[in-house]
């Protein structure tokens, strides 16, 4: 079957310019002998117009390049489809793609698109909001809405902006019910992950045994200490952190999986979703999508 690409190219992601990027797409896609077409992203993240243009233009793969923000924002909409799912990593983060183990140098990500090798992955909603990788509710999401005002990006200012908040930042309190495990608990909390995928992004894992499309999201709920008890906590979760089989709310650090789950968030602690700034709720209920889109990848 003659393959058709859509290249969606993001003009602002990331730091790295993308008129280079263009160029390198276009030599090597029509060495490929591919029928092919560069759109920009939308600025408003509204990709409903996809659909009807994949069935009347014969779309295959639909290739992303940019940061996981704009991957979430094109995979909502694609969500049972049959085209494959394609990342060129130029964002801050780019934690899907590093999970997926997509390089981010555009020539080899370039070639495992050509290649064409997909396999389903799941997906997660958190109540009627679809993400592909990630999501966080306290300090990891205020880190998210500060750096999304920053006047410039890239690791650098996240950094900067992380250390600012981690020094002053504040915990939460919140109710947790996770109905597989029959279980319902209160605690208070620094941050909570709930994660499809092993990475933070910029190669930081923080549920290690994550995976794409094992049916499960990772939760991580970083509990109320002092300052360096959270530092020491959190390197510990990132080297060797492995999920109980039961949840006991007497460490440190909470790490288990569930297909689903219900917190509470009476404080309105903010949230992130795939390191993009969301409006809060008093409560979310999240749930895990199995198999839901096509990724290319290695």
């Amino acid at each position: 079957m003659s393959r058709k690409i859509i290249y969606l190219i993001n003009p602002i992601s990331g730091t790295r310019g993308k008129s280079s990027l263009k160029e390198l797409i276009t030599r090597r896609t029509k060495e490929e002998n591919i029928d092919f077409q560069i759109l920009p992203t939308n600025a408003e993240g509204d990709y409903s117009f996809l659909p009807e243009l994949i069935s009347k233009e014969y779309v295959t793969d639909i290739v992303i390049c940019g940061g996981d923000g704009t991957v979430n924002a094109v995979a909502a909409n694609l969500q049972g489809s049959s085209v494959r799912i394609g990342v060129i990593p130029m964002g801050s983060g780019n934690g899907l793609a590093f999970a997926a183990k997509i390089p981010k140098d555009p020539s080899r990500a370039l070639n495992i698109i050509f290649a064409g090798k997909a396999s389903l992955i799941d997906g997660l909603m958190i109540n009627d909001r679809f993400s592909c990788m990630l999501c966080g509710i306290g300090f990891d999401a205020l880190v998210a809405h500060t750096f999304a005002q920053e006047q410039t990006r890239g690791l650098q200012t996240y950094v900067k902006v992380t250390f600012r908040h981690f020094f002053s930042g504040k915990c939460w309190p919140f109710e947790i019910d996770v109905p597989s495990a029959g279980q319902h608990f209160h605690t208070d909390a620094f941050f909570i992950s709930i994660a499809n995928a092993n990475q933070f992004g910029n190669h930081f894992t923080i549920a290690p045994r994550a995976r794409l499309d094992d049916g499960l999201l990772d939760i991580v709920i970083v509990k109320k200490m002092n300052k360096l008890r959270t530092l020491l906590s959190v390197l510990r979760q990132v080297r060797r952190g492995h999920p109980a089989k039961t949840i006991r709310d007497n460490g440190h650090v909470l790490y288990f999986q569930t297909p689903s789950l219900r917190i509470v968030n009476s404080r309105l602690a903010p949230l992130h979703i795939d390191g993009d700034p969301q409006a809060t709720a008093t409560v979310f209920d999240i749930r895990v999508l199995p198999k839901i889109f096509q990724l290319i990848q290695p």
